[in-house]
């Protein structure tokens, strides 16, 4: 007879190959078989080896309001990221070229690595501005057009429209 430390992991595994066959599957866009057949087998080898990490936390970490901010934080981000695609283009085609680029500082108060790197990476994808490096709370980004060099001005700019959500969902 299986002991429920046994069961526990089997059930670990098992939650670890589900999300990342699924994460495949919404990667590679098809449900052709051979796909499947593949992502299915990269997904069942990866777990074997990665499931103790994936599901230290299991399911306590997660609530309905941090999938919903998640969830919200998707066409926020591509709202961001369309603006900013518009903005970048205009400077481009204007006769002027009206830019001001330098390196200005923000502020986080996010508190864990992933969830600034996650703040990082959202700006960076955002054309315009580029995360450079992250030194405790403070994120350097070389901007295109500078509008102020103010920390808090400039982090309010910058990252508060996305850090709104990070705070939820990493809280």
């Amino acid at each position: 007879m299986k002991s429920k430390n046994e069961f526990n992991k089997i059930g670990r595994y098992i939650l670890t190959l589900i999300s990342l066959f699924i994460l495949w599957i919404l990667l590679t866009s098809t449900l052709a078989w051979e796909e499947l057949t593949v992502g299915f087998i990269f997904s069942a080898f990866i777990a074997l080896f990665t499931y103790s990490y994936f599901t230290r936390k299991g399911f306590s970490g997660i609530s309905f309001k941090k999938v919903a901010y998640s969830l919200l934080y998707i066409p926020i981000f591509f709202w961001e990221m369309f603006k900013a695609n518009f903005d970048v283009a205009y400077r481009v085609l204007h006769p002027k070229m009206p830019i001001n680029p330098g390196i200005v500082q923000i502020k986080t108060d996010l508190k864990s690595d992933i969830a600034k790197l996650i703040l990082g990476n959202s700006i960076t994808l955002t054309p315009g501005t580029l995360t450079v490096e992250i030194i405790e709370n403070n994120l350097l980004i070389h901007w295109i057009n500078v509008k102020d060099e103010d920390v808090k001005k400039a982090t309010d700019i910058i990252g508060k429209r996305f850090e709104k959500y990070l705070k939820v969902i990493f809280k």
